[in-house]
């Protein structure tokens, strides 16, 4: 496994737990609002696996938990390995996913290797291409939404907002999709050096709330992430 990245201590990746953040290389989607594109493309750090682990080892007693977040941590072949590896460890274990590999998400939790999931809905299914920057099958992202809106194991629901890519229409269609999750997060896009594409801008507050306001109906846990 080629690790990407390591934040050795996060207390907002891993909600409840003091956890490190770990990054793994490659995606299957192209959104054009990533932040993480080195990681992605595996022009990032290159962090020994054992080297990772020495370092778990050590941490155990005053980190809870391990955020495995990317890229797209589920395009990784040793995905599977690499989680029964933490869990041997002891610690809770946090995937931050795009939804589009529903069977290893299912296979993972049931073999309780996942404990929190947190994954990212991209769009209404009418703008997910366009916000993905590519071709998406939907029928799996379906799959893993409701597989989560299932209550199979603990998880988030959020979308990244930006002015271009999403309305009050959009929203309405997305809160459909995902009717009843129990949490769920609109978050604002920062735009940063890191950012594939210069040509994005954040919501407004007044924006953010009329996103907000057209989920709320079907999705009434929704909030903007950061609010109180």
């Amino acid at each position: 496994m080629i690790i990407a990245g390591l934040q050795k201590t996060t207390l907002l990746d891993y909600p409840g737990k003091v956890a490190c953040t770990v990054f793994l290389p490659g995606c299957n989607f192209a959104c054009p609002f990533c932040q993480n594109w080195e990681i992605v493309t595996g022009t990032g750090e290159n962090i020994a696996e054992e080297k990772f682990f020495d370092f778990l080892k050590k941490r155990r007693g005053i980190l809870d938990g391990v955020c495995v977040t990317g890229g797209e941590p589920l395009v990784n072949k040793e995905i599977h390995s690499f989680l029964s590896r933490i869990k041997e460890l002891g610690y809770s274990v946090k995937l931050d996913t795009n939804g589009s590999f529903p069977d290893k998400l299912i296979s993972l939790v049931e073999d309780r290797l996942v404990d929190t999931v947190a994954m990212d809905v991209k769009n209404s299914p009418s703008m997910y291409a366009a916000t993905a920057g590519c071709a998406v099958d939907l029928e799996r992202i379906s799959d893993s939404i409701a597989f989560l809106l299932g209550d199979n194991v603990d998880y988030e629901l959020r979308t990244t907002v930006t002015d271009e890519l999403n309305d009050e229409k959009s929203m309405a269609e997305l809160a459909q999709w995902i009717k009843g999750a129990k949490r769920y997060f609109i978050q604002n896009f920062k735009d940063s050096d890191a950012v594939r594409f210069s040509n994005l801008s954040p919501c407004s507050e007044e924006k953010l709330q009329q996103l907000k306001e057209a989920a709320l109906p079907c999705v009434p846990s929704a909030k903007i992430r950061g609010e109180n």
